[in-house]
């Protein structure tokens, strides 16, 4: 038996609903920045989306566990960064980057493979730019490029550390200059210039694919060649070595991209230029690597303008780096990051508590970047930027409009159709509904404050779905007030009997509701989750609306003699039903009444 109206205590319910609202707002002009504005996503506010496409040395598709450790390597940068609002998934085998607002060219460094390595430099030459005209006389075979040991490289500006003058530090940052300014000094053999081969074509920026790594392929067979490595027995291999050396130096070219980023092998030798293109190296294995560092942070140049990079190393990587200071002395060391050498300073003497600097052609937020990459790991893949697309800002209000502007006509037309079939009970609805909207507003609002969820078009077109579900819930609450009093009851004694009846349904459709929500949540990828978010949000406080507003205003307008009259609320038709179901009554069940006869 449906428990009685005098029993339900409506008041209480709304006083309950009332103290949510005043905490969950006092939370939205008490924290964070005091404006009650949500945190909105890349589609609404403007930003950058960035796809990584992973490579593989055989071209296969990378597994499923390499992905994911990168895609987690990434978050962690992307915090690391303080990029506010920045998305990272997995789509199939690419990586996207999602960021809102001023943080793309942060976005499009985050996916760098990040992977270091120590290596002593054998040789290297300047970076010589092609000479067009066809009357140059090619190198002779004898000419050689200096070995490292003929050269003296600039001092460091520090001598608790090995870093000393960057190659190419008074040249132009990303662009080669002329050949007699990037000439090391003290080397007196002629610089040869660059091969007349065409240099290694670009890596492909598709999909995993074999003439991907086919290319990688062919750049080790050039670049990594182990007879690249210095000879200690002299003779005929030592004469092959140097001329390995100068075939790889001189089809090098540093302007192409790099098919071997993330993909070198750190136990053989490597041919590489620095970040600046104005230099190539022969270097050695790695003989010492970037997991062995312990901590990394940019700081400014004691020494001069700009930032350096200072790493500290555990117990295990302070041993080696002392062991080969102390082992080099007068010899330069390689920093390389992805295949690229950041700094290739001499080394003054040995360093035995391993603090060590990167010194470069860094600015404050390239000297961060490096130093937060170093410091979260590196990424278990190769990945290239396949894909990187700019949303301006102007775009992104245009769409915010649209879709306020389908939400309103959507309410509107919700409002519109209940106050025509329901009257009374209509502007209820109304009223729950905006009540629904003022406390998913302020979630929305605190989800993005507090756990970073940014609002996107896709999850306002969650939010103007699940309006539809709210009013669903509504309209099978006064359905069944209509039931009852088809069967006779009063509008009172009706509304806790449809509520029992009611409130079963709602359940049952929201947990379905929920629950494919959630299914489509942990599956789907991409700006599906916000819709899928919004919508699942969205059904669990339709319970609580429903349960601690509409019912609770349905309670008290049933027990008022001027609210309660059937037409007024819209159980006028109900009403009249049952009314006449009575009158008709006695007739269907056969009773007569005293009858006169005639005499």
């Amino acid at each position: 038996m449906a428990p009685s109206a005098g029993h339900f205590r409506p008041v209480r319910y709304l006083a309950f609903f009332i103290a949510i609202i005043a905490v969950l707002y006092g939370l939205v002009f008490g924290t964070g920045d005091h404006k009650p504005v949500p945190k909105l996503g890349i589609d609404l506010k403007g930003g950058t989306r960035v796809v990584l496409t992973a490579r593989t040395l055989d071209g296969n598709a990378p597994s499923p566990e390499s992905l994911n450790q990168a895609r987690q390597i990434i978050e962690t940068r992307v915090n690391g960064q303080g990029i506010s609002g920045a998305e990272v998934v997995l789509d199939g085998n690419n990586i996207v980057i999602t960021v809102p607002g001023d943080g793309g060219e942060k976005a499009k460094e985050l996916g760098q493979t990040a992977t270091l390595g120590f290596r002593k430099v054998l040789n290297y030459i300047p970076n010589t730019p092609q000479q067009p005209p066809a009357s140059q006389t090619p190198p002779t075979s004898g000419t050689q490029p200096p070995p490292s040991g003929s050269q003296s490289s600039t001092p460091p500006p520090s001598g608790s550390a090995t870093a000393g003058a960057p190659s190419g530090t008074n040249q132009p940052q990303g662009r080669p200059a002329p050949h007699v300014q990037q000439q090391p000094s003290g080397s007196a053999t002629p610089t040869p210039p660059p091969a007349s081969q065409p240099a290694p074509p670009p890596t492909d920026t598709g999909a995993v694919s074999p003439e991907v790594a086919a290319q990688i392929k062919a750049a080790r067979d050039l670049r990594q060649n182990p007879a690249l490595a210095t000879a200690e027995d002299g003779g005929n291999a030592a004469q092959a070595d140097q001329t390995a050396q100068q075939t790889a130096l001189l089809s090098l070219s540093c302007e192409a991209d790099d098919p071997l980023v993330g993909n070198d092998d750190p136990n053989l030798p490597l041919v590489a230029c620095n970040q600046e293109g104005t230099e190539k190296y022969v270097l050695s294995k790695v003989f010492l690597r970037g997991t062995d560092i312990s901590d990394a942070n940019a700081a400014p140049n004691s020494q001069g303008a700009g930032f350096v990079v200072n790493l500290s190393f555990n117990g295990t990587g302070s041993e080696i780096w002392a062991k080969f200071t102390a082992a080099n002395v007068g010899q330069r060391a390689a920093f390389v990051l992805d295949t690229k050498v950041v700094s290739a300073p001499e080394i003054r003497g040995p360093i035995p508590g391993g603090n060590t600097e990167i010194s470069g052609n860094f600015n404050q937020r390239s000297a961060t970047a490096l130093s937060d990459v170093l410091k979260y790991g590196s990424l278990p893949l190769s990945f290239q930027s396949s894909d990187a697309e700019t949303v301006s800002a102007t775009l992104g209000l245009a769409s915010l409009q649209a879709g306020i502007i389908a939400g309103a006509i959507g309410l509107l037309l919700v409002f519109i159709y209940c106050l025509f079939y329901y009257r009374l009970l209509g502007v209820l609805t109304i009223l729950s509904l905006a009540l629904s909207f003022a406390i998913v507003y302020a979630i929305i609002v605190l989800f993005g404050r507090f756990i970073g969820y940014s609002l996107d078009l896709a999850g306002v077109a969650g939010l103007i779905v699940a309006i539809g579900f709210t009013a669903d819930s509504f309209v099978v609450f006064f359905e069944r007030l209509k039931d009852e009093m088809r069967e006779g009851r009063t509008f009172r004694s009706a509304v806790p009997r449809a509520w029992v009846r009611a409130r079963r349904t709602i359940l049952s459709a929201d947990a379905v509701l929920f629950l494919s929500a959630a299914v489509l949540y942990l599956l789907a990828v991409g700006q599906v989750k916000g819709f899928a978010f919004t919508l699942g949000m969205s059904t669990v406080l339709d319970l609580i609306v429903v349960f601690l507003v509409t019912h609770p205003l349905v309670s008290i307008v049933s027990r008022s003699k001027r609210l309660s009259n059937p037409k007024l609320v819209g159980l006028g038709a109900a009403h009249r039903e049952s009314h006449a179901a009575e009158q008709s009554q006695p007739a269907s069940t056969g009773r007569t009444g005293p009858t006169v006869k005639e005499a």
